[in-house]
C-alpha cells in the first residue's frame, strides 16, 4: 500500500501539463438509497457496467447496455450530453471522435455542419447526430469489443424504452453521469441544462427511485440536491480534477478547496469534501497514472474509503479492470466497483461468496436490442 502522499506528489506539476480531468466513467448507488442488494459490479463490484461495459461491446449504445445486463451487471453506468436543440442523448465524449464513430451523409444536402465527426455534441442537432454510425468501430484499447455496425448514438428516453422491454420487473440501477466541462464551459451545455433537463427525464421514468446521479463537475450536484434532495449523487473526483495548477482553486469541485478541510491526509480530505456537498456516493478513481510513473499507484486507498464509511457515504472506485486492484478494493471494503469488464469481476465476485445479482434472460434481452436497434433506422 502507497502512503496517501504518494499520490499526490508532484500534483501541481501534473496539472500544468493536464488541464482538464480524465473523463472517465465511475461508481454506482449508494446502499444508503435502499438499492444495494448485491455487490455493485457497474459493470463494475456491486457490479457497474461502466458504459455499459466497453470491454465487450462498442461503449455507450443500446448493445453495449444489452451485455451488460447479460454478462450480470448490477448498474448500468453512462454518460449524458445535450445537443443543440436540447436533447439529453447517452455519449461519453464531448466532441464526435472519429475512433468511435463514422459520417454516413448530411441531414440535408447543403448542410454547412457536414462532417459532423470532431465536432461537439452542444454544437449539433439530435438530428445531425443521429446519423452518424457509432458501432462499426472497434476501439484500440479493447480488442474484444463487438461491433454493430449502423448503431446510432441514442437519447436517454430510448435507453429507458430498452430497459423496460428487457427488464419489465424494473430491477436495473443506474449510475448517470452528467458531461458538463467545469474547466472548458464553452465545449458543453450549462450546469443548469444538465440538471433541469436531466432531473424531467428521470422522474418521468419508471426508474426514477433507482438512479444514481454522478458527476465529475460537483456544481451539478450540488444543483440537482437544491433542486430535489431525493436524488443520491455520487461525487467523482481524480488526481486531476482533486486540485489545481499554481494553488489555485479546481473548478470541479463547486468552489471547494480540499486543504480546506482537516484530514489530516488527503485522501481523507477527498472524503469529507464529498460529503460536505451532499454527496451519498464517493467514487474515485481506482488508480493514478502520473506522466513519466512506470507504475499505477493508488488513489483510492483505504484510509480514504474508511474516511467515505465513517461519513456515512458509500464508496465504489472506477475503472476497475484488474483482478489485482479488485481483489485489493475487496480487501478494503469498498462497497462497489465500475468496470469494463462485469462478467470477470463478478466471476470473483461470486468466488468470494459475495452475493451477485442473477443475469438477465439472454433471449429476451437480445430480443429487445434488436426491436430497438430496428427502431434507429
Amino acid at each position: 500500500m502507497f502512503a496517501p502522499y504518494t499520490v499526490f506528489a508532484n500534483l501541481a506539476d501534473l496539472l500544468l501539463i493536464m488541464a482538464s480531468p480524465a473523463q472517465r466513467p465511475i461508481p454506482e448507488l449508494p446502499s444508503a438509497s435502499g438499492h444495494r442488494r448485491f455487490y455493485d459490479i457497474q459493470a463494475t463490484m456491486t457490479s457497474i457496467a461502466h458504459r455499459g461495459g466497453r470491454g465487450n461491446t462498442v461503449e455507450n449504445t443500446l448493445p453495449s447496455f444489452a451485455w451488460g445486463l447479460i454478462e450480470g451487471a448490477t448498474t448500468l453506468e453512462l454518460d449524458n450530453g445535450i445537443t443543440k436543440d436540447g436533447v439529453v442523448v447517452v455519449w461519453h465524449d464531448e466532441n464526435i471522435v472519429p475512433e468511435k464513430c463514422i459520417d454516413t451523409a448530411p441531414v440535408t444536402p447543403d448542410d454547412p455542419d457536414f462532417p459532423y465527426v470532431g465536432k461537439y455534441i452542444a454544437n449539433l442537432t439530435l438530428a445531425q447526430l443521429q446519423t452518424l454510425d457509432c458501432g462499426s468501430k472497434r476501439v484500440d484499447e479493447y480488442p474484444l469489443q463487438l461491433r454493430y455496425p449502423g448503431t446510432r448514438i441514442s437519447t436517454l428516453e430510448e435507453v429507458f424504452a430498452f430497459a423496460e422491454c428487457a427488464d419489465p420487473e424494473h430491477q436495473i440501477l443506474w449510475n448517470i453521469e452528467s458531461k458538463s466541462n467545469a474547466f472548458y464551459p464553452n465545449r458543453t451545455r450549462a450546469v443548469e441544462d444538465f440538471v433541469y433537463k436531466q432531473h424531467a427525464l428521470f422522474a418521468a421514468s419508471a426508474y426514477t427511485a433507482s438512479i444514481t446521479y454522478q458527476s465529475f463537475d460537483w456544481r451539478t450536484l450540488v444543483a440537482m440536491k437544491a433542486m430535489d434532495p431525493s436524488v443520491v449523487t455520487s461525487a467523482l473526483i481524480d488526481v486531476f480534477s482533486a486540485t489545481a495548477p499554481d494553488n489555485t482553486t479546481t473548478p470541479w469541485l463547486a468552489g471547494l478547496r480540499l486543504d480546506a478541510f482537516p484530514g489530516p491526509t488527503p485522501d481523507m480530505q477527498v472524503a469529507q469534501a464529498a460529503h460536505a456537498i451532499g454527496a451519498s456516493v464517493l467514487s474515485p478513481s481506482a488508480e493514478t497514472h502520473l506522466p513519466g510513473a512506470a507504475v499505477r499507484r493508488p488513489f483510492a486507498t483505504r484510509a480514504m474509503i474508511d474516511e467515505g464509511h465513517r461519513l456515512g457515504m458509500a464508496v465504489k472506485p472506477w475503472t476497475v479492470n484488474d483482478l489485482g486492484v479488485f481483489e485489493r478494493l475487496l480487501e478494503w471494503q469498498a462497497d462497489g466497483v465500475i468496470t469494463d469488464y462485469p462478467g470477470a469481476l463478478r466471476r470473483l465476485a461470486k468466488l468470494r461468496g459475495l452475493p451477485s445479482a442473477p443475469k438477465y434472460p439472454k433471449q429476451r434481452v437480445l430480443a429487445c436490442l434488436d426491436e430497438h436497434l430496428a427502431r434507429q433506422h
